[in-house]
């Protein structure tokens, strides 16, 4: 089958997003003495509902309660500002643009709430030109690693797995991806790079060092 959808994760793959949140919550704990430990970090990225809680984490850490209401607003609104500064990730306007010429569908689907991909996609002026927006809407039944959100923008789109590529920057994503049938790229990001993605189909440093043409080629040649 030939690939008529795409489908991109938003947080880390879109826009970069998780830099700002993993700088903001590092600037959190290094203002009470302590590092933010990245490892269990990773847990949180791509998904809802993981079992880490940084804050309570760091309150273990300084050993008395700390003013939470205060300080998370303080972190969410630095937060903010960092992420309002970010553009789309390189080489996501050019696999838009190649994707319209081409006729291909293109959805959103992420772990995060429709709320907040409307928000930033309202600032970057992209709202047009999406066939599906998918979102966990903090469900986490429904979140990443599970393939729920990838089968309903499938189904959506009206398309079969084999017909389908997604773009991931994380391990909870990827595996969402690969559970649902969908051949995989993985963009890592500064937060993710690290992580390791070797359970995509194709690890990219960047969508701006492969054409479109070129990652459908090697899609289709797998299934071949």
């Amino acid at each position: 089958m030939a690939v008529r959808a795409l489908l991109f994760d938003f947080d880390g793959l879109v826009l970069d997003t998780e830099t700002p949140s993993v700088v903001s919550w590092q600037q959190l704990y290094r203002e009470h003495g302590h590092e933010l430990p990245l490892d269990r970090w990773a847990t949180l990225v791509g998904t809802v509902g993981a079992h880490f809680d940084p804050m309570a984490h760091l309150e273990a850490l300084v050993g008395s309660p700390l003013d939470r209401t205060a300080l998370l607003e303080r972190r969410r609104l630095h937060e903010l500002t960092l992420t309002e500064a970010e553009d789309l990730r390189p080489g996501v306007a050019d696999y838009l643009a190649a994707a319209a010429q081409l006729g291909l569908r293109k959805a959103i689907v992420s772990s995060s709430s429709r709320e907040w991909v409307d928000e930033h996609l309202r600032r970057l002026e992209r709202t047009a030109g999406w066939d599906a927006i998918v979102t966990a809407d903090h469900d986490a039944t429904r979140a990443k690693p599970r393939p729920t959100l990838y089968l309903e923008a499938l189904d959506v789109l009206g398309v079969e797995a084999a017909e389908a590529i997604a773009f991931e920057d994380s391990p909870n994503g990827v595996r969402a991806a690969r559970a649902a049938g969908v051949f995989c790229v993985a963009v890592p990001n500064a937060v993710t790079r690290s992580l390791g993605l070797d359970e995509a189909d194709l690890v990219l440093a960047s969508l701006a060092a492969v054409p479109l043409t070129r990652v459908l080629e090697l899609a289709e040649a797998t299934r071949r």
